[in-house]
């Protein structure tokens, strides 16, 4: 390791993880050299046999030497392309001139920015999915599990763990959906100096569309060194899935205070001060993530706005915020994998937590059973004054003096009693999990294996 290596000291949300291997320097590079030879096979048969060949390993080429020398160009595929050229000569001196011909420096680093994300976001799928899947086993397991409804911080009515597991599986087969539409959407890039294929005559459509097939990514109607609808859609469908498992990490970590105690994880982080404390790391990590990945799609947004037929700043500054965004996103998917499989559920205190307010948070259905026998407003006022006295004095609401004339005892024990008030919260799980994994744009490339589930609840 040098000094300069980037090993993730201060990103341990990513360190480690698929999105990591896939967004590094070196698979970057080797991306490049991807494009490249792809290049060189759809115009000449063994000169892209050679190139390919010069091209399998990126551990051939000094990607720290391309760094610094692209700081005289403006980006690394000028050094690269000077180099591979170097390389492909001393096998084959013929098959030099093939390399990088009729092609621009934009066309080869935007389209290994596309198979960079085209690789991470088929690790990412797989994340996904299996979490979904834990969360749909989480929500059937617990779909008439009750537990306090929050609206605004305070407890509400009662809901069940399953809706809120549900609610989360949901938000995952969005995110799913929208990185499934992206991926297979990403484009090849070809379109030479200014856009116009001029430097292969008449067989620029052609080659455009054999090059797409080559790389195995999407042919574009236009070349779009100016036109980035491709980035900005990615950087958009990023920062939604980012923060959608930062919903499953913000509930985590409310559910988890010690006050609260209706979640935990199962293998937290520990403290360098506490050695009592069972942090709530992971989801500590992922909410990092959904709060970073926005501003950085903010912009790959902004560069939308890019001048003449290439432009000069806004392309440039895609490259690090679009690899950022790819491992913080990529980095939470495998971290709620594990979240999520490792989540340990407290029912018996969700249900102690239901009677923290005594009975107030029925407030709702006593007024339901109340005004039709007294009209709307005299209803609320009662319960009203009722619910005030309650709160005053620490007392039980169903045994306010006031309402214990007015109905049987029978009757208020059993509007008093929270897990009989769910309303459609079972059947709307029930609803929410016939919804299948993955329908739109299921994504079909090979991904990493996720991880083995620990400790299922």
């Amino acid at each position: 390791m040098t000094s300069t290596d980037d090993v993730g000291l201060l990103a341990p949300l990513w360190a480690g993880s698929p999105a990591e291997t896939a967004t590094s320097d070196r698979a970057f590079l080797q991306a490049m050299l991807d494009a490249e030879a792809a290049l060189a096979r759809v115009q000449d048969q063994a000169a892209g046999e050679t190139v390919t060949a010069v091209t399998s390993s990126a551990a051939r080429f000094d990607a720290r030497s391309l760094a610094l020398r692209a700081q005289a160009g403006g980006n690394p595929v000028i050094p690269l392309v000077a180099d591979l050229t170097a390389a492909v000569a001393e096998r084959v001196p013929e098959h030099a001139e093939f390399v990088h011909r009729g092609a621009t420096s934009q066309d080869i680093l935007d389209s290994a920015l596309m198979l960079m994300a085209a690789r991470a976001l088929d690790l990412m799928a797989a994340d996904l999915a299996h979490t979904a899947d834990v969360l749909g086993t989480l929500a059937a397991g617990h779909r008439h599990t009750p537990m306090p409804g929050r609206t605004l911080t305070q407890h509400a009515v009662p809901t069940t763990f399953g809706l809120k597991a549900a609610g989360w599986r949901a938000l995952v087969l969005d995110a799913q959906e929208r990185l499934a539409r992206v991926r297979a959407s990403l484009p090849a890039q070809l379109g030479g100096a200014a856009g116009t294929l001029a430097a292969f005559g008449d067989q620029g459509l052609s080659l455009l569309a054999a090059y797409a097939r080559e790389t195995g990514l999407a042919e574009p109607e236009l070349p779009w060194h100016v036109l980035r609808t491709p980035i900005a859609d990615l950087g958009a469908a990023l920062a939604f899935c980012a923060g959608a498992l930062g919903k499953i990490a913000a509930d985590v970590l409310v559910l988890s205070r010690t006050e609260v105690g209706e979640l935990a994880e199962g293998s937290g982080g520990g403290s360098s001060a506490m050695p009592h404390k069972n942090n709530p790391a992971r989801a500590t990590l992922i909410a990092s993530a959904a709060r970073q990945v926005p501003p950085l799609a903010s912009v790959l947004l902004g560069s939308l706005v890019a001048e003449d037929e290439r432009p000069a700043g806004a392309w440039h500054a895609e490259w690090l915020p679009l690899r950022e965004a790819l491992r913080l996103t990529g980095g939470a998917a495998r971290a709620t994998t594990v979240l999520c499989s490792d989540l340990v559920v407290h029912p018996d205190r969700m249900r102690a937590d239901l009677d923290l307010t005594g009975g107030l948070m029925l407030t709702e259905r006593l007024l339901t059973e109340l005004q039709p026998m007294l009209g709307r407003a005299v209803a609320r006022r009662l319960v009203t004054e009722a619910a005030r006295r309650a709160s005053r004095q620490g007392t039980d609401l169903f045994r306010d003096p006031e309402l214990t004339t007015r109905l049987p005892a029978e009757t208020l024990a059993r509007l008093g009693d929270a897990s009989r008030y769910l309303g459609s919260a079972p059947a709307l799980v029930d609803r929410a999990l016939s919804r299948g994994c993955g329908h739109a744009g299921t994504n079909t490339h090979q991904a990493a294996p996720a991880p083995e589930s620990q400790d299922a609840p």
